[in-house]
């Protein structure tokens, strides 16, 4: 549950001289809204399809491991108005703790400084919690930056971050000649009940393990899978081997999103096989 506290200022180093501006921590659960509204204004400025409702990014905050909102999260205002945030999460991937670092501008105010600020912050809070909670441990600093977003690419460049990774956005129009891909012998696709969430997410979770700086799901993955308020899994496809799940497609629709960009979109949000399935053509046949 997310904790309300006084609101608390912070000191940001080389803040641009805005008359109005100031920075400060978390306050309450009014500001996942606000978050909501400044991420939104980003993304249609980037042209990036991520239009996160303010109660889906609660439920991701709230069930994070790795991040308590009172500390880990910092708001920029202008005249009262929310025109940058920031944050820190820390996560294991591959055995290696993660500090991934996220911050976002309004458009209206880019150029001025205020990423920088704002990332300076995002680095010495990443120094303070690594220090603390994994003393003498080797750890890796993270983010992640659509090829749209010239500017903070630029920014982290400057700070010494280098590309290591790459996802590709893929986009099929229409669902009328998706090609025929029937299931291997042997297997067959089940509605998804209640009682077979756990055992899906425990399927997907071994599947990724051999996915490059694999993330351990834990009790908070569930969490943020079945409380978001869009969750149909009527949408998903899961391949089942007798009682064992041979593999898994995540489908997702994101109705407030859709309106706004003027889409009809579905995600294929996770496709996968588990190894004994492998092969054989089952992501083929589950993915269309």
């Amino acid at each position: 549950m997310t904790a309300t506290r006084s609101i608390r200022p912070v000191t940001l180093e080389g803040v641009p001289a805005l008359p109005g501006l100031m920075a400060r921590h978390f306050h309450d659960a009014s500001d996942y809204e606000r978050l909501s509204e400044l991420t939104i204004a980003s993304s249609l400025e980037d042209g990036i399809p991520y239009l996160p409702t303010a109660k889906n990014l609660q439920v991701e905050m709230d069930a994070a491991d790795g991040a308590d909102p009172v500390d880990d999260m910092i708001f920029v205002e202008l005249d009262g108005r929310v025109v940058g945030a920031a944050g820190v999460e820390r996560v294991v991937r591959g055995e290696v703790p993660n500090y991934q670092i996220w911050g976002t501008v309004h458009p209206d105010v880019r150029r001025r400084g205020l990423g920088t600020a704002m990332l300076g912050w995002n680095l010495a809070r990443a120094r303070v919690r690594a220090s603390r909670e994994d003393p003498l441990v080797r750890v890796e600093l993270a983010t992640f930056s659509e090829d749209t977003e010239v500017g903070q690419r630029a920014l982290l460049a400057k700070a010494g971050f280098a590309a290591v990774r790459h996802f590709f956005l893929m986009r099929r129009q229409g669902l009328d000649d998706i090609p025929d891909a029937p299931l291997p012998d042997g297997l067959e696709i089940r509605p998804v009940t209640e009682d077979q969430w756990r055992t899906i997410l425990a399927a997907e979770n071994e599947a990724f393990r051999d996915h490059w700086g694999h993330r351990e799901m834990t009790e908070s993955t569930y969490t943020t899978t079945f409380n978001r308020a869009e969750l149909d899994t009527s949408l998903w496809v899961v391949a089942w081997d007798g009682d064992q799940v041979a593999g898994v497609v995540q489908n997702w629709i994101w109705p407030e999103e859709n309106e706004r960009l003027g889409v009809k979109r579905v995600w294929l949000e996770h496709i996968s096989v588990r190894r004994p399935w492998r092969r054989r053509g089952l992501a083929r046949a589950t993915s269309s």
